[in-house]
């Protein structure tokens, strides 16, 4: 969970010196993220939506492609070492549409017999997307492997979760599609991980039939939307001040030292091996060699249409090599063109 906020830290800082990308953070969820992903097996499948950070890096994502994902480069979703290599589908940025894949990952381990549950993680925001009861009606009526885990935020970008739904709690929802939903404390690491450990074992379950659950876990945006948002423009003064006492990191510390299992000074070598490691991370991601220009067309179809190939030939005689200085416009654009 440190390295998590360590990671979420620097990614912020990044993006607001120009080095990096549109960034979206995980900070105050971690505690949602890390302790259920710690009941999935390497077998098992994580679809993450774009704030599931903490969740990758517990499955052993590398920091290294996390940076060069939200850097722009796509190659950061593809680990290049099997060591590195798990069940994680990529980061899905639509709102909501990944819970379709979840469910269609799960629907194929039970036709195939295989013992792998699909969990996927999304916002209070989703649950209002139509793909949620696509998705949740799917796996209600054939039983698949699914766990959802829903975190309650509070905020869907500027919108409350009080103006978003009339329930009374998003768990319930799964009252309509036929399973059971459970809502947990968020912020409470051993809730989320007892919850979603129950929901993987029935899940996994041949004798129960397994099928899916919904997990709505309760906790707070301590951050921005993105780093296109200003949360202060909308949520109240004070607000997230305020929820700072319910930190999950902050509530495992004093549990931990309460109990007499870490120290001050360990808690310090945690946070300074962390930050190390980051910063490793950092410079192994700046000093990557760029992707090759064309391949933001290559991979958009199995076969290169010919409007693809046409683009793509424009765009490297403008940017690439000798073909540059044969391109009939470029002296008309050269003085005001990147």
């Amino acid at each position: 969970m440190v390295l998590a906020r360590a990671f979420d830290t620097k990614a912020l800082n990044l993006q607001k010196q120009g080095r990096s990308g549109a960034f979206t953070s995980c900070k105050g969820q971690e505690g949602c993220q890390i302790p259920a992903v710690a009941n999935l097996k390497e077998t098992d499948w994580l679809v993450p939506s774009f704030r599931e950070n903490a969740a990758l890096i517990a499955r052993r994502m590398p920091l290294v492609n996390l940076f060069l994902y939200w850097g722009g480069d796509e190659r950061g979703s593809h680990p290049r070492e099997d060591r590195y290599k798990q069940n994680n589908l990529p980061i899905a940025i639509p709102v909501g549409t990944h819970l379709l894949h979840a469910v269609g990952i799960s629907m194929s381990a039970k036709i195939k017999k295989e013992s792998s549950v699909a969990m996927t993680f999304f916002g209070d925001g989703a649950t209002s997307e139509g793909d949620f009861s696509e998705a949740l009606n799917f796996a209600g009526v054939f039983k698949t492997p699914t766990v959802f885990v829903c975190q309650n935020n509070q905020w869907a970008i500027s919108l409350p979760v009080s103006k978003q739904t009339a329930s009374s709690s998003i768990a319930q929802k799964a009252i309509a599609f036929g399973f059971e939903g459970i809502q947990v404390d968020g912020n409470d690491v051993f809730a989320v991980y007892h919850a979603t450990k129950y929901a993987v074992e029935k899940a996994r379950s041949k004798e129960g039939n397994g099928g899916p659950t919904l997990i709505e876990c309760v906790t707070y945006r301590m951050g921005d939307h993105s780093t296109a948002d200003m949360a202060s423009v909308y949520r109240p003064i004070g607000e997230a001040q305020c929820m700072e006492q319910f930190d999950p990191i902050l509530r495992l510390e004093k549990y931990m030292k309460k109990k007499k299992m870490i120290t001050d000074a360990e808690i310090n070598s945690v946070e300074e091996q962390s930050k190390q490691q980051v910063e490793k991370a950092v410079e192994a991601y700046e000093n990557i060699e760029p992707a090759p220009l064309e391949d933001i067309f290559n991979y958009t179809y199995a076969e290169l249409t010919e409007p693809l190939k046409e683009q793509r030939d424009y765009l490297l005689a403008l940017y690439v090599g000798e073909e540059r200085k044969k391109n009939p416009i470029i002296e008309k654009i050269e003085g005001g063109f990147p």
